[in-house]
């Protein structure tokens, strides 16, 4: 499968405002009145890593500019001064932006390969802030709004309990329902019928409550995604299926990409599926950063002219963009070469 990086990678990178000086990863990305507009995660700091949300925009795709100079979503915002917020999705369901995005009510220092780990590596906090260890889960949310810069909170889509990442929106109904990806790090064991943590599905009326979620994907055994996998990008609608991109974390803490698709009208049924990934760290910017290394992560996808432009993380550091031919993508993975 033969997916285009674009050559002026990595296409939005850390500074110009406090907010984003030390990094910039995962953003969301979404194409409405003909222009890109790109939701950017950003850190003016590592120790703790406080995450903000900027908007960005671009006639091409490519060459994006803000459209603020400060975020449109803090996690002050949201009633947590210490806290990050992370991983924005968006989607637009008929006149509305809709965005998922995760928060910790304590933003952390991050180093999840254990690796070159300062002494201090605990923020501490004033007020009682952090001591609980409800703190420091993640709980994942629904913003909305007409304009992407002003936000209304609607909803928590996850139990205040858990840690549940990865909570992506379909871009429209099905059957009259909200679809939701989720991705609870405890639900794992043989209640749960799976080992590692994966990927379910949950449907709402109301984006405020949601069904007990259904196991949709796990980690089928190979080794690129033997720790566990997780959506990575809101879903497309083709004529074979919704097209989903999702990623697969190894035993060493790589990152790859992998894809399937559902069923138009039965999403929880996998027309097919990647067994090999389609992406990986291959380039420097994807194999060295701050503070992961080897880590391809797409969060935003879009299309144009029968192109797919994906747009991802590289190494929690910067954004980058690779392209493919929606039609090349969706044979590819109903004919993967065995």
């Amino acid at each position: 499968m033969k997916i285009t990086r674009h050559p002026n990678n990595p296409i939005v990178v850390p500074g110009g405002y406090e907010w984003r000086k030390v990094t910039v990863f995962n953003p969301a990305v979404i194409i409405d009145n003909d222009k890109f507009y790109m939701i950017e995660r950003t850190a003016g700091s590592l120790t703790p890593c406080k995450n903000f949300l900027g908007l960005l925009e671009s006639e091409d795709g490519v060459n994006f500019t803000h459209v603020k100079d400060e975020p449109i979503v803090t996690p002050d915002m949201l009633g947590f001064p210490y806290g990050s917020v992370q991983d924005p999705r968006v989607v637009k369901i008929d006149d509305t932006f809709y965005l998922n995005y995760a928060l910790r009510p304590c933003a952390m220092s991050y180093y999840p390969t254990g690796a070159g780990v300062p002494e201090r590596s605990i923020p501490t906090y004033p007020d009682g802030w952090g001591e609980e260890e409800g703190h420091w889960l993640t709980r994942s949310s629904i913003l909305k709004s007409k304009n992407l810069i002003d936000w209304e909170f609607v909803a928590d889509t996850t139990p205040l309990d858990i840690n549940d990442r990865d909570n992506i929106l379909f871009p429209e109904k099905i059957n009259g329902k909200f679809v939701l990806l989720r991705r609870p790090e405890e639900y794992v064991g043989e209640a749960y019928g799976t080992e590692k943590a994966a990927m379910w599905i949950t449907y709402s009326e109301d984006l405020i409550n949601w069904e007990e979620p259904k196991l949709l994907a796990k980690a089928e055994g190979l080794s690129w995604e033997s720790r566990k996998i997780g959506g990575s990008t809101p879903p497309v609608r083709t004529d074979k299926g919704w097209l989903v991109l999702y990623h697969g974390v190894d035993e060493d803490i790589v990152y790859r990409v992998g894809a399937m698709l559902l069923d138009l009208e039965n999403p929880e049924k996998i027309i097919a599926r990647t067994k090999n990934f389609i992406m990986e760290p291959e380039t420097y910017y994807e194999k060295f950063g701050f503070q992961i290394p080897n880590v391809v992560f797409p969060t935003g996808n879009v299309v144009k002219d029968g192109l797919l432009y994906i747009y991802y993380g590289v190494t929690d550091t910067a954004i980058a963009l690779a392209t493919v031919p929606l039609d090349e993508l969706v044979d590819y993975i109903l004919n993967e070469p065995q």
